[in-house]
């Protein structure tokens, strides 16, 4: 829901360390694989209950995804780096709700796999809308910088981040903090449905 706007309010301090991390010889690629093996580090510390390292992975997870980005649009954007961006994003996402329910699967198991179906349909909404987009050459405004034009919703990667931190600073609140964020991302499929259907009746193919 603020992604975009959060964004803008960090160009340019990522770009400034981009231009840093250029100068050392560092391709955007290797900042995705190497934020990614920071990210999933998370899925042990989570499950041996060392939650607040856990944040700290997941929080550093988050800054070299935008660093990579940053990267790429300072050198040159690739198709091959947007796959991977986003394919190692959801694969960080849903490895959050698995490690709480390895850390706690009779407490924990049920409400990770309700979130991890919300998240099924987020993903694909996500991913559908930009696939058909893109064959129709339709673009963003909100979401320039990036490799492809999809719709946004009550929960982007910000909410989603948020909720994670939540979970690793207060763990015993993850099963109500997994229903509840489930329930919004159900309602951002929803939302999204409707505005895919509106936009793919109106717009005709080229």
């Amino acid at each position: 829901m603020i992604d975009a706007r959060l964004n803008r309010a960090v160009r340019w301090p990522l770009q400034h360390m981009a231009l840093r991390m250029q100068a050392m010889g560092l391709k955007a690629d290797h900042l995705t694989w190497l934020g990614f093996l920071i990210g999933i580090s998370a899925v042990p510390l989570i499950a041996w209950s060392h939650f607040e390292l856990a944040l700290v992975a997941i929080l550093l997870n988050r800054l070299f995804d935008g660093l990579d980005g940053a990267l790429a649009r300072v050198t040159q954007p690739t198709d091959r780096g947007a796959f991977l961006d986003i394919t190692l994003d959801f694969l960080f996402y849903g490895s959050i709700p698995m490690a709480f329910a390895l850390a706690d699967p009779a407490s924990n198991a049920l409400a990770a796999s309700v979130l991890l179906f919300a998240f099924v349909g987020t993903g694909t909404s996500f991913l559908a809308f930009a696939v058909l987009a893109g064959q129709r050459g339709l673009s963003s405004t909100a979401f320039s910088g990036k490799g492809f034009y999809y719709l946004g919703g009550l929960t982007e990667s910000t909410e989603t981040i948020a909720v994670f931190a939540l979970m690793c600073l207060v763990p015993a609140w993850f099963s109500a903090l997994a229903y509840g964020f489930a329930a919004l991302c159900l309602l951002t499929v929803v939302t999204r449905v409707a505005a895919g259907i509106h936009v793919f009746r109106s717009t005709m193919p080229r």
